[in-house]
């Protein structure tokens, strides 16, 4: 006999504010384990030190993630100019310095140079591959690559601050993949000063703003009990880029068991992506095709 999977059938959103010092898949474990939830994942990776919006996805939730690809992310960050680091970051050894300070107006004329439709190399501390094995762990080692460079959308790069010649704060909103980390190696790169990530902080991810977050600290204070589930956002807010359509009750019925299931007519055309409700409650995100939903995912809530 199979043994039971251990866990609630609990479903939702919980929107960490992430602390510094934790893997993104540290957090969603404390998580899953605060709300003895049987599955759990997350939404846009964070580097250990970087703070911010963490979204984590419990049970039905985690069926969403797929659909949040094309979803904007917001960060802060501080860039330390004059060095360049082997990380990228402060955390990583030293290997070259400038005297060079740029301008103020210097800075502000180089960052569209970083928006739009751009290449960008990743980090050698990041967590693509080559070969079947990380970068970070090829670097670890001792190892340089040439990483190829990816196609990036940048919504936009501005500054929010400058607290002194050494440092320049920015606010970067870009599409799936971007490393800040990347952006202040080569704005150093570009204004012939260097540069490397001091801190950073997420501010957003796609509906999920940091104003709504927790911190890892009040989850934990409310583990196990019955005030936690306060804290959960509902499954369908990853869903907000779709269409939503109203299913009736025997299309709901049908949808539920991974069939073409009716619904009510909606801002749609035939073949597009949208997801169904009923009575508010998420049924299945699929393709529309006259008057019925075609699921791909199915949610059991």
């Amino acid at each position: 006999m199979a043994r039971r999977k251990k866990g609630r059938d609990i479903s939702g959103w919980v929107l960490v504010d992430k602390p510094a010092g934790l893997t993104s898949t540290a957090v969603v474990n404390k998580v899953r384990w605060c709300f003895d939830a049987k599955k759990a994942g997350h939404a846009g990776t964070l580097d250990p030190d970087a703070t911010g919006m963490l979204p984590v996805a419990l049970g039905e939730a985690t069926k969403t993630i797929a659909y949040m690809g094309d979803d904007l992310k917001a960060y802060d960050f501080r860039v330390r100019l004059g060095v360049s680091t082997k990380t990228d970051d402060a955390e990583g050894e030293v290997i070259e310095t400038s005297d060079a300070r740029p301008s103020d107006a210097e800075i502000t004329a180089a960052l569209p140079a970083f928006v739009g439709d751009i290449q960008q190399v990743p980090p050698q501390f990041s967590a693509v591959k080559v070969d079947g094995e990380r970068a970070y762990d090829i670097a670890r080692g001792g190892g340089e690559m040439e990483l190829a460079a990816r196609d990036l959308y940048v919504e936009s790069l501005k500054v929010i601050g400058r607290p002194d010649a050494d440092h320049v704060d920015l606010e970067f909103v870009c599409g799936s993949g971007g490393y800040v980390r990347s952006i202040a190696r080569d704005l150093g790169q570009a204004l012939g000063c260097l540069g490397h990530v001091l801190w950073l902080r997420r501010t957003w991810v796609g509906p999920f703003d940091i104003e709504e977050a927790v911190g890892l600290d009040r989850v934990e204070a409310l583990a196990r009990s019955e005030e936690i589930d306060a804290l959960l956002h509902p499954v369908g807010m990853a869903l907000h880029a779709l269409p939503e359509l109203r299913a009736t009750e025997a299309g709901a019925a049908r949808l539920r068991n991974g069939n073409p299931g009716g619904v009510l007519p909606g801002n749609v055309e035939y073949g597009d992506l949208a997801w169904a409700t009923l009575n508010g409650v998420p049924v299945a995100v699929g393709r529309y095709r006259a008057g019925e939903l075609h699921p791909e995912r199915v949610f059991n809530l």
